[in-house]
């Protein structure tokens, strides 16, 4: 095993759990909350990218595997972000939301397929001889665009005074 590979399962690992998590239960909703975590990745795996590309030859097949695996996480982030489930809180929180929502085990299985057809494109990858496509950058980069969806649909499903405080 190579130290890249631990560092991809780490992160993998990592953001299966919290994310998973995040999918199950109620919380707060927040919308600049929503918006943050897909701009901290991006941002993350942009710079983890440039600096792993270095030295890299960068082929046909990295660029359309990565653009089919954002594809792909971009389809199911704005699914995740439709079935997300809305309720009132009983009280506001100390942000003053009065929403809390959740996805649920349907957002769960979704995000765990997410994350097979991540495993399963880069074993296809690695095959056919992709370098680009196992970074740790492309990890974190199809993580924010599903995050970055959902959000998306998330923030235009919810009107600005719901969330607001009264």
């Amino acid at each position: 095993m190579t130290v890249q590979l631990l560092i991809n399962i780490a992160v993998g690992v990592a953001l299966v759990v919290y994310i998973g998590a995040r999918q199950l239960r109620w919380r707060p909703f927040d919308r600049a909350r929503v918006w943050r975590m897909p701009a901290i990745l991006a941002i993350v795996g942009l710079i983890s990218l440039s600096t792993s590309a270095k030295g890299l030859r960068v082929g046909p097949i990295d660029v359309t595997l990565i653009a089919v695996e954002l594809a792909f996480a971009v389809v199911l982030g704005l699914i995740m972000g439709r079935i997300t489930v809305f309720r009132r809180a009983a009280a506001p929180d100390d942000k003053g939301n009065v929403l809390e929502s959740r996805s649920g085990g349907l957002g769960m299985t979704l995000w765990i397929a997410l994350i097979a057809v991540r495993i399963g494109i880069d074993v296809a990858g690695s095959a056919l001889g992709a370098h680009l496509l196992t970074a740790t950058g492309v990890i974190l980069l199809t993580i924010a665009a599903n995050r970055a969806a959902s959000a998306l649909v998330l923030d235009s499903r919810m009107p600005r005074a719901v969330t607001a405080t009264a």
